[in-house]
């Protein structure tokens, strides 16, 4: 049987992309989901396995010239997952994983963001899946391609503090407990303000 891979992470790697930048004084806000992605990678028995999250919404107001004043906010529909087989996609959304019954969605809200110079930044935020909040920060780079900005970043989630993957799987001689998420955030230019 293939094991699920948690993924909550990847939401948290969407909302960090999604809130630095460091470019001109345009505000970046129009989240753009079909040039964006939110993949993880999870290990089973020491053996990577890759997985993505087909849907998620984000809230975001991005204006480089003023970083800190940054905001995002994700909203990852679990059901959306694909960790790699139809076997680990029916086992991951059941009670011991994501509990999709009880908890159909995780979310990502940001409290922070720092410049780290050049075109590098740190998202802070609090991480919500499975009813568990945490405290999280992710890296990123920010850059413009064309009109848009692209957030391109990651950080390790421990899916544990999640209580994701519950019971026979906090075993982690089987299933890894950190869990690599990647993301690329594109938005647009927002509306100017009148």
């Amino acid at each position: 049987m293939t094991l699920l891979r948690p993924a909550p992470t990847l939401f948290l790697a969407l909302l960090l992309g999604a809130s630095a930048g460091s470019a001109g004084a345009t505000e970046f806000g129009l989240f753009q989901p079909e040039k964006s992605s939110l993949t993880f990678v999870s290990k089973q028995m020491g053996v990577p396995v890759d997985g993505k999250f087909k849907k998620f919404a984000a809230t975001l107001a991005f204006d480089p010239a003023r970083p800190a004043a940054a905001s995002a906010k994700f909203d990852l529909d679990l059901a959306s997952i694909d960790a790699g087989s139809k076997d680990a996609n029916d086992e991951v959304v059941g009670k011991a994983w994501f509990n999709l019954k009880a908890f159909p969605t995780a979310s990502f809200v940001s409290t922070a963001v720092k410049p780290l110079g050049g075109d590098k930044y740190e998202l802070a935020g609090k991480l919500s899946i499975k009813g568990k909040t945490q405290d999280v920060t992710a890296p990123f780079v920010f850059r413009q391609e064309g009109g848009n900005g692209v957030f391109d970043g990651g950080f390790v989630l421990k899916r544990l503090d999640f209580a994701v993957g519950d019971g026979i799987w906090s075993d982690v001689s089987a299933v890894a407990n950190e869990v690599q998420i990647k993301f690329r955030i594109v938005a647009a230019p927002a509306a100017p303000r009148k």
